[in-house]
């Protein structure tokens, strides 16, 4: 198959020919027929993620269909159009038995611990309990951006942040999950701040639902502007970026008792990311990570897709090929670009 590799951190991917996967006896193989170039994929590219070994094929958002299944898989077949999230949870360890398979004590994440979905083919663990059957209307580039971004927006948004109608929430960056974050919230009745250095982004969030558009390029205080435009600040605040500077102008931007949660990653030299905990403390705010989302709690969202509620189809900006792809990857350091770029490996 064709893949994109890389054979050290931080240096140019290029397009290579390897051999295709196998499945394991739990497992499938997917022929990939869309995936997402996400952030993500870049701080795997940086050596960010300790669990990356050389050479190695990114990509964690996908879809496509199973070609292959393992001996053990009951629930699937070869042809079933799938999508699944980039936890894949091993079902079994105290996490997955309470339902909480979005932080399961031995998941594998395509991409990071082992080849991902830049690839004409991506092998997944323990299909059973990940793979999520795909509606027939639902497109693989609308698909593929569900896995990561879509997802972890929709449960950061609406289980984490417990979002209500009439609350103010301010989502800080405005890529492919923050853009999710700005549809989610405004679809259930909150008042959205969008806040990005791109006027791109900036008006892509205007057209997904946000009331207020805070250009942070322009050296404001975005959380004073935050706390000036809503009246003392926001109940709700994501930092969907992931960077020192939005993780504080988050925490910065709440009202009393609000609450921060965290999608972005957060790497570092030091290893660490100051938080502003004494206002944490003095205003208790709630600070709280989100991880994805299982696929056991994807029919929810699934169903306000299928309804029209939410529309992650119009996420997708831009479609490219696998041959694009590396250096596609290598600009979302500088560019990432406003909505979600999909990437067709058989195109």
């Amino acid at each position: 198959m064709r893949a994109v590799v890389f054979d050290r951190f931080g240096e140019p991917a290029t397009v290579q020919d390897i051999a295709a996967p196998t499945p394991t006896l739990h497992g499938v193989v997917v022929r990939v027929e869309a995936t997402g170039l996400c952030r993500s994929d870049w701080h795997g590219w940086q050596g960010h993620d300790p669990d990356i070994t050389l050479p190695h094929v990114p990509g964690h958002e996908l879809a496509g269909v199973v070609e292959a299944t393992g001996g053990a898989v009951t629930a699937w077949r070869p042809g079933d159009r799938v999508t699944v999230p980039f936890v894949c949870a091993c079902g079994t360890c105290p996490a997955c038995a309470s339902g909480d398979q979005q932080v399961c004590e031995r998941q594998t994440q395509p991409g990071f611990t082992h080849w991902g979905s830049f690839a004409q083919y991506v092998a997944l663990d323990h299909a059973d309990v990940n793979l999520v059957a795909l509606p027939d209307e639902l497109s693989y580039g609308t698909a593929a951006a569900l896995g990561c971004r879509f997802a972890t927006a929709f449960r950061a948004v609406v289980v984490q942040g417990r979002v209500a109608p009439g609350e103010w929430v301010a989502v800080h960056g405005c890529g492919g999950v923050g853009l999710s974050a700005v549809m989610i919230a405004a679809a259930s009745g909150a008042r959205v701040i969008a806040v990005d250095v791109s006027l791109r982004a900036l008006d892509l969030a205007r057209e997904f639902g946000a009331v207020e558009c805070v250009d942070a390029s322009a050296g404001p205080d975005t959380a004073a502007v935050i706390r000036d435009l809503t009246g003392g600040g926001a109940h709700l605040s994501l930092d969907a970026l992931g960077s020192p500077a939005t993780c504080a102008a988050s925490v910065n931007s709440l009202r009393r008792r609000g609450r921060h949660i965290q999608v972005g990653l957060l790497p570092s030299p030091e290893g660490t990311t100051p938080v502003p905990m004494a206002r944490a403390i003095a205003l208790e705010l709630e600070l709280l990570g989100s991880h994805g989302m299982a696929a056991h709690a994807y029919p929810g969202m699934l169903e306000l897709v299928r309804a029209g509620v939410l529309r992650p189809d119009l996420l997708v900006t831009s479609t490219i090929s696998l041959d694009a792809a590396p250096a596609a990857l290598a600009a979302m350091g500088t560019a990432p670009g406003g909505g979600v770029t999909v990437i067709e490996p058989w195109s």
